[in-house]
């Protein structure tokens, strides 16, 4: 799996991100590493000393179109150009109908989704002229079907996937390949605020090598892991309502 390929990920301090980072610095690729304090993560800062000419920092706020211009610029420029462009950042916060929350759907809303719309209305011009390119976005295994308490995460999620089959058409025509990241549950800091069991729950290390190999393969549109899980939420999604509706509600705590 050696690479010298270009790769910027953008959500790559913690979690699934930082996991990706490092295995692709064992790689060989060429990482620029973005989150909105990158420049300051320790875990980051000890990669850099390590692989000193392989990893490059880039802090980045997703939700502030006014410097999204320059930080792709920037990241376009650090290794003459971009292979990959991987979008792994991610909010979430658990909110039942008592626990509503406007700002905290908006914050979902900009980093879940509208995020990735700033970067790629900024960054395709830069594909368009090199004629080739991959995009690669981390979605979730929840866009398939809204689950309880979890809509401020997930509907983002699944306008991503909507947004992704609607322009990978296009992005073919230019020889830009779009993959979307469908995974179930990881133990993160996200997740860590859940308060239920979480089923088929996995390690970062362990889906940022699943997540790798699909990127690597490049082959699929989709790929989702783990099985059962993927299996049983998209059972949900073809079943009438008034039936899946019922099994969804019986999970309510």
């Amino acid at each position: 799996m050696k690479s010298n390929k270009r790769i910027w990920i953008v959500g790559g301090s913690t979690g699934i991100g930082l996991e990706l980072v490092k295995l692709c610095l064992k790689n060989d690729y060429f990482v620029v590493a973005s989150s909105r304090t990158a420049s300051s993560s320790d875990s980051l800062l000890q990669l850099q000393e390590e692989y000193n000419k392989n990893l490059n920092l880039l802090d980045i706020d997703v939700s502030q179109m006014d410097t999204i211009k320059d930080c792709v610029k920037q990241a376009w420029e650090i290794y003459d150009g971009l292979d990959i462009w991987f979008y792994n950042a991610g909010a979430y916060e658990v909110m039942s109908i008592d626990s509503w929350d406007n700002k905290k759907f908006e914050q979902m809303n900009q980093v879940n989704y509208l995020g990735v719309i700033n970067i790629m209305t900024a960054i395709l011009p830069y594909f368009r002229l090199e004629k080739k390119g991959h995009w690669v976005w981390n979605c979730s295994l929840s866009s398939y079907f809204g689950l309880p308490q979890g809509g401020g995460y997930s509907a983002p999620k699944a306008a991503l996937v909507n947004l992704a089959e609607s322009i990978k058409p296009e992005l073919d025509i230019l020889d830009v390949n779009l993959q979307i990241i469908n995974h179930g549950f990881v133990k993160t800091r996200l997740t860590n605020k859940n308060n239920f069991e979480m089923p088929q729950l996995m390690h970062p290390d362990f889906t940022a090598k699943k997540i790798l190999q699909g990127i690597e393969d490049a082959s699929s549109f989709e790929i989702r892991f783990p099985f059962a899980l993927s299996l049983f939420l998209r059972f949900l999604r073809f079943l009438p309502y008034k039936v899946s509706l019922a099994i969804t509600k019986k999970m309510l705590p």
